[in-house]
């Protein structure tokens, strides 16, 4: 099972993990869609988007194998967000791989790929170098 060196381990300041220790000795999970009901609360949402940022900061569009990532938070994204990258796919594989289907993140999830406007500045904001400043 390969390990994601640098991946978060969980969501600051909570239990909810992002990936695992060690192989499931009584089998791999599989992985499986779960629905999000609009009902989820706002925490469920939060872990959601930070782990999807996670796997965007970390991998990018770029295929990604599933190694220790936890099934239960990949399930969450699993069928929307994060897909098979391979034919055939074995959901109950730690090498299978996956990636990020960007269009349907961007469209669940806009504030992680959003990007940050640079800086302008404005010329009304600094002083003329014959103005005095009163300090």
């Amino acid at each position: 099972m390969t390990k994601h060196k640098g991946f978060p381990g969980r969501f600051a300041g909570s239990d909810f993990q992002f990936v695992i220790r060690r192989a499931n000795a009584k089998g791999v999970t599989p992985l499986k869609r779960l629905e999000r009901y609009a009902d989820r609360k706002t925490l469920d949402k939060r872990v959601d988007a930070a782990f999807l940022a996670a796997l965007w900061e970390h991998f990018g569009a770029e295929p990604f194998e599933r190694g220790n990532l936890d099934a239960g938070r990949i399930s969450w994204l699993f069928g929307r967000e994060v897909v098979p990258a391979e034919e055939p796919f074995d959901p109950a594989n730690y090498e299978a791989l996956l990636r990020i289907d960007v269009a349907k993140a961007q469209v669940s999830f806009p504030e992680i790929f959003a990007e940050e406007e640079p800086l302008e500045e404005d010329e009304d904001d600094w002083p003329d170098a014959d103005e005095e400043e009163d300090w």
